[in-house]
């Protein structure tokens, strides 16, 4: 069977703080749910740290099917954004965007140190981080007239299904979430009354 949680974060991680040789590596974690949230969090720590040379980071997005991304802001290739995603890879996290910010202290750290400093200050940020496993949801939409509303009702009940969205007018339409392995079950469940439709 396949698992139908993943592990995420509860909410942004406090910030760490990393030491080497003079630079100053600060780590953040926040939970992200679409690449778009991406750009404005990085945006935000350039306006904290205007004088930090180096913002790398990597994020993970999806449950199911999984899509990654490292950037190594200007620093050798590899040495940032990779070491940064072997952590979010080895706590198991998904839906997650780990940034860390770089002060150079003025004695290069060659690419081995960079990759362990990075390294560290990630893993630093994702174990100042609650990490909870949630459900992958399946959303079902369910349409019926209003003379089942009952019946409608009391299986979300009985199945303990989230509702998402409603709309309750002559033809009632309700978006549900249910856990993955009980997708099934609740499909079968409302495809069996002739008079709703799920989808």
């Amino acid at each position: 069977m396949k698992k139908d949680t993943y592990k995420t974060l509860a909410a942004p991680s406090s910030e760490t703080l990393f030491k080497e040789k003079n630079s100053k590596f600060f780590g953040y974690a926040y939970p992200v749910t679409t690449e778009d949230e991406v750009k404005p969090l990085i945006t935000d720590l350039r306006k904290q740290h205007q004088s930090a040379g180096h913002f790398c980071y990597a994020f993970q997005l999806g449950a199911d099917t999984v899509y990654y991304r490292t950037n190594d802001d200007g620093e050798p290739n590899n040495s940032a954004g990779m070491p940064i995603y072997g952590q979010i890879q080895s706590f198991g996290v998904t839906n997650v965007l780990v940034v860390v910010v770089r002060y150079f202290g003025g004695v290069k750290l060659g690419v081995g140190g960079l990759i362990s400093a990075y390294r560290t200050s990630a893993q630093m940020a994702l174990e100042a981080s609650e990490i909870v496993e949630k459900t992958i949801d399946v959303l079902y939409t369910v349409k019926f007239g209003y003379q089942d509303m009952n019946k409608v009702m009391r299986i979300i009940k009985e199945k303990n299904l989230n509702i998402v969205s409603q709309k309750m007018e002559n033809n009632c339409e309700i978006t549900l979430s249910t856990r993955k392995q009980n997708a099934p079950m609740v499909f079968e469940v409302f495809s069996s009354l002739h008079t709703i439709t799920i989808k």
